[in-house]
């Protein structure tokens, strides 16, 4: 008699509803089929492995298959990264598949942007306006991973996920394989890791832009705007970390400093002051997660937002309590403003946005947008235009955004973005912001 050996995965996960449970974690990804699994066809970026997506009890999932050894190690890295409030995915859970194999499960990104659809028009990759903020995102996430003591080691396009964030972008963790965790990195890590995002970010730019522009491919040009990557992480480093030393009693220095970290979205946690031998002090400030108006516009409003879409928000609301105030000729408090900006403000738009919106769209970054677009109009007409027009402008456009399709109606998980609408919305944007 032969005996045959049966596989018998080690499965671990964080939430143990049964129809996740008896997925078939023994077989291969690519031997997953209906009507035993939901299988949703979602564009995949380039990846050295397999991946698929899978609706599981209405929850849709991105399950990667790669060497166990490596599932246990990016495992362990998002959950760190999870639970320092990090921007990446959110892990679901991991499996040995006891051959040698195994996967990571992991959320779906919702309202997320693959680099190759934001570069999705010819010298988009390599033109300074339009490359800028996913530049700024990059430098972000990776001083982020620094400041946190993890070691990307293969940051590239392909790796980070893009959301759009009020008027920015704000990158996402998508691939930890490589990562690696210690207490503090030294410069010389630092520095390493991130060579190696430039000289990706370089190649990435460069076959985004041959895949638009056929043969004819100014790598040097690619190589510049990656280039740019370095002085933005450099700057932002910097400005996170560099010594401060200010006149004794100079309250005002140490108020400009925190009030500087805060334009950034970084809060302060910790503050300490030394008395030095010059009769100066040294400060020095404990930095916490970059949340510092996601953090207050919850506290005023009890609505949950990204860092950039916060800061727009705060405007906004701002900006209502100074109507209010012209209204009612007396100042009002600000939590009664922040209420009234909810209830007569906030939520009457997004109820007029969501009917327009794509299953799945984040209806917060669709107020974003309208925001923008009133914005732009009253650029252009050299007059507030008011936001009731410009939401009622912006729903006559199909309530565009470069994460879903245009219209309504659609489903964002399974409908590609239109091309020259995701150029239109984010370089219309960036051309007037810098005028």
């Amino acid at each position: 008699m032969v005996s045959m050996s049966v596989i018998a995965p080690h499965v671990t996960l964080r939430s143990p509803e049964p129809a996740l449970i008896a997925l078939p974690w023994a077989k291969p990804l690519r031997d997953w089929a209906s009507p035993d699994v939901e299988l949703v066809p979602l564009e995949v970026g380039p990846s050295r492995h397999l991946v698929r997506f899978v609706r599981v009890a209405g929850r849709l999932l991105a399950i990667k298959e790669l060497p166990a050894p490596l599932v246990e190690r990016e495992f362990a890295i998002l959950r760190r990264l999870e639970s320092a409030g990090m921007p990446a995915v959110t892990p679901v859970g991991a499996v040995d598949r006891g051959d040698g194999e195994g996967f990571i499960i992991t959320d779906y990104l919702r309202g997320s942007i693959q680099y190759r659809r934001l570069l999705s028009t010819p010298g988009a990759a390599t033109s300074g306006q339009f490359s800028g903020r996913l530049l700024d995102a990059l430098a972000v996430l990776l001083v982020d991973l620094h400041r946190h003591g993890v070691w990307w080691g293969d940051g590239s396009l392909a790796n980070a996920l893009l959301k759009r964030d009020g008027n920015r972008l704000q990158a996402y963790l998508v691939d930890a394989e490589t990562a690696e965790y210690q207490e503090q990195l030294s410069d010389g890590q630092r520095q390493h890791d991130l060579d190696i995002l430039v000289e990706n970010v370089a190649f990435g730019l460069a076959d985004a832009a041959a895949a638009l522009g056929g043969s004819e491919v100014d790598t040097d040009a690619a190589v510049r705007a990656s280039a740019a990557l370095r002085d933005r992480y450099t700057a932002l480093w910097a400005q996170l970390h560099r010594p401060f030393v200010a006149s004794a009693n100079d309250r005002r220095a140490v108020a400009t400093r925190i009030r500087d970290l805060n334009a950034l979205g970084f809060a302060v946690e910790e503050l300490s002051l030394d008395v030095t031998s010059g009769e100066g002090m040294r400060v020095s400030l404990a930095i916490a997660s970059r949340r510092f108006h996601a953090e207050q516009l919850l506290r005023l409003t009890g609505v949950d937002a990204l860092e950039g879409q916060a800061q727009l928000l705060l405007n906004d609301l701002h900006e209502y309590g100074v109507w209010l105030q012209v209204q009612s000729g007396e100042r009002l408090a600000t939590g009664l403003v922040a209420a009234r900006w909810r209830a007569e403000v906030l939520e009457p738009t997004l109820v007029r946005l969501r009917p327009h919106l794509a299953s799945g769209r984040d209806a917060l970054q669709a107020y974003c947008d309208a925001l923008e677009h009133k914005w732009i109009l009253s650029e252009r007409a050299g007059a507030d235009v008011g936001l009731d027009a410009a939401v009622a402008d912006y729903i006559a456009l199909g309530a565009p955004a470069p994460e879903s399709a245009r219209g309504s109606g659609g489903d964002a998980e399974t409908i590609s973005a239109e091309d020259a609408l995701v150029s239109a919305a984010v370089s219309a944007a960036d051309e007037d912001a810098s005028r």
